[in-house]
């Protein structure tokens, strides 16, 4: 055993004593996974077992406790480090995780984003402004139809074209068909206009199949990859983005997240699932609902998301923040304000609802960007 260890803060709605008390659960459960009395190897209690090493009052019936564990602990695996950081307890009520504390020995095991903000920003082509993103909608269209519009959101000069996290290898639109035929419209529409649109396919799927499409998609020309962690799991992220025969940045989609931050007073904070664990995982986008959408976040949690992105993080490179979710053209000014330039929009259901002409509808959102 060394001396190293990792910090993770929880916060627990209940009174100070019962607070305190639940703390001292949390270090046995997400270790030992027994009761304090039935520990009596001295070596497992002072080495093995959480230590509470904060513990302060928040507001009125809620607290907040830093716990360590010792490095060892983790295995040095991302899987076995969420697995100590929350495991049994995300099934318990009132305990929300807000943040963590890697100790040296972890952060020298998880390289984080390959690609990052800078990479992506360096094969659009675009240095210092906010880029722009659309999805191909809907789930049902023909793979003839999808390259069509791939095609004219790519005459229109948009940065990212991106599968809907919807579209995987269906019967009426085979992801091998759908990756060649958008790639290829997207490529043509790039020599026409000589801006550097790149495809992004959807690689969510069965776990056998995961590789398959991403390496099918790189052979083909996509130029990064989406995938949804919450259904695939975290760890796949960190195997694309370290694994050096796959050179493409990774965008993940928050489908099936939600229960983790809807609830106040339980899961994670939206600062530690939309953007750190991200990053340690090797994300270098994450897509997450913006505020003023159909979701319900609000600005205050999506500046948590955006700053998390693109704070200090042990060395690891930035990512962009991708706010969707109803992106509105009223509200392009509000969301400047707040996101600046390193963002990514994504805009989905307003780009169609502009009108039939996507390339028009295109420029006119760039146009409200500042970028023609």
């Amino acid at each position: 055993m060394t001396d190293e260890r990792f910090d993770v803060v929880y916060r627990i709605k209940a009174d100070k004593k019962k607070s305190y008390a639940i703390a001292k659960t949390i270090c046995y459960e997400q270790t030992v996974e027994l009761d304090e009395e039935l520990i009596t190897d001295r070596f497992i209690k002072d080495n093995i077992v959480g230590k509470i090493t904060d513990f302060n009052r928040i507001n009125e019936d809620v607290y907040q406790a830093s716990i360590s564990y010792p490095s060892e602990n983790s295995s040095y695996e991302l899987t076995q480090f969420l697995n100590v950081m929350f495991g049994n307890t995300s099934i318990k009520k009132n305990i929300k995780v807000m943040d963590f504390k890697l100790s040296p020995a972890l952060v020298s095991k998880f390289k984080g984003p390959k690609f990052g903000a800078s990479g992506i920003r360096s094969l659009i082509g675009i240095k210092d402004k906010p880029l722009l993103a659309a999805a191909l909608k809907p789930m049902g269209k023909s793979v003839k139809e999808l390259a069509e519009i791939a095609y004219s959101f790519a005459l229109g000069g948009i940065d990212i074209v991106k599968d809907d996290h919807g579209l995987t290898d269906q019967l009426y639109c085979p992801f091998n068909d759908r990756v060649k035929s958008c790639a290829v419209a997207v490529e043509k529409a790039n020599l026409k206009t000589g801006h550097k649109t790149i495809y992004v396919p959807n690689i969510t799927g069965p776990f056998d199949e995961i590789f398959k499409r991403l390496t099918f998609a790189q052979k083909w020309g996509a130029k990064g990859v989406m995938i949804s962690p919450g259904l695939t799991g975290f760890d796949i992220i960190r195997s694309i983005s370290q694994n050096e025969e796959i050179d493409l940045p990774v965008i993940t989609h928050p489908s099936l997240l939600g229960p983790y931050i809807l609830n106040s007073n339980s899961g994670f904070s939206h600062g530690l699932l939309f953007a750190k664990l991200q990053r340690l995982s090797g994300a270098d986008a994450v897509i997450y609902p913006n505020f003023n959408g159909r979701f319900g976040f609000t600005k205050k949690q999506c500046r948590e998301i955006a700053s998390s992105c693109t704070d200090d993080f042990y060395n690891m490179k930035t990512i962009f923040p991708m706010p969707g979710g109803g992106i509105k053209k009223k509200n392009i000014k509000e969301m400047i304000d707040l996101y600046e330039n390193d963002v990514i929009y994504l805009v989905g259901g307003s780009l169609y609802a502009e009108g039939r002409d996507l390339e028009k509808n295109v420029k006119t959102f760039l146009r409200l960007l500042n970028r023609i």
